[in-house]
């Protein structure tokens, strides 16, 4: 590098003496040139650097991404927005600026999805108790649920709780009432059949039986002899055979249809976050 200035000062002052021109001249053009090279190099540093971060949030996005899906949280239109991103500034004319904002993105929406991710991870926890019991907690359109086998709460075509029934629901609501953060949410009973249609009887449908089968896991719940469970914080919706999560084809997939879920519903933040995310 020395050697490098040492000559063009040399080539400046020979210059200099040979065109007329002044050494002061010279410099002033040599110190103007050695400028633009440094803003250059300062300028590829920053794009290679840009290029660098942008890619690492690419691939901490599509992580979380794949961990969440694989979760059963719902992001797919997130990937639409991310992609037009990504597309713009692959182009050879995007600008640093461009691809600024590029990474600016990448970096908030990982931040988003980190925030959903610890959300999930905190509730899953505090439910964990509940798979020591044999009992199935997952994320189902992007909420928490608690899935009942319905076998195991009724016998078939009835709608009144059995022992065993009663039994798990008295530890489900007992976990629930141990953790003032859950004992404090808002959760939905929803009632679950398998194809099978009904013939005839009282409820008429599978409607009317798991519409039947959620109200009587929601009085057991709320009552004073039962969970103790709040009031004013559950609710009980009948689903039919609208919503399975087995086929309906063998008697293992409809035994694993006719259930009775305990849907821990999203709170005002989480739904907008959600929401939001997916915008």
């Amino acid at each position: 590098m020395h050697l490098r200035i040492f000559a063009a000062s040399t080539l400046v002052a020979a210059l200099a003496l040979g065109c007329g021109y002044s050494e002061e001249e010279w410099q002033a053009q040599l110190d103007k040139y050695n400028k633009l090279m440094a803003d250059k190099n300062a300028s590829d540093a920053r794009a290679a650097k840009l290029a660098a971060d942008l890619e690492a949030e690419k691939a901490r996005v599509a992580d979380l991404s794949q961990k969440l899906q694989a979760a059963g949280v719902d992001i797919g239109k997130l990937n639409e927005g991310l992609q037009a991103a990504a597309t713009k500034v692959s182009s050879l004319s995007s600008t640093l600026e461009e691809r600024e904002k590029a990474l600016e993105e990448y970096r908030n929406r990982a931040k988003q999805l980190e925030a959903i991710k610890a959300r999930f991870e905190m509730l899953r926890k505090k439910l964990d108790e509940l798979t020591k019991l044999g009992l199935a907690v997952n994320i189902r359109k992007n909420r928490m649920v608690i899935s009942l086998p319905g076998d195991v709460l009724f016998d078939s075509g009835r709608e009144t709780l059995k022992k065993d029934g009663q039994a798990i629901l008295v530890k489900v609501a007992g976990i629930i009432k141990n953790d003032p953060s859950l004992l404090g949410r808002d959760y939905q009973v929803a009632g679950h059949t398998d194809n099978k249609p009904l013939a005839g009887g009282v409820f008429r449908d599978n409607w009317g039986l798991s519409l039947m089968r959620a109200r009587e896991v929601l009085l057991f719940l709320v009552n004073e002899k039962g969970g103790q469970m709040p009031l004013a914080r559950w609710s009980a919706a009948g689903f039919g055979d609208t919503d399975p999560i087995a086929s309906n084809d063998t008697d293992e997939g409809r035994q694993k249809n006719r259930r009775c879920d305990i849907i821990v519903v999203p709170s005002v933040e989480e739904m907008l976050d959600l929401k939001a995310i997916t915008q």
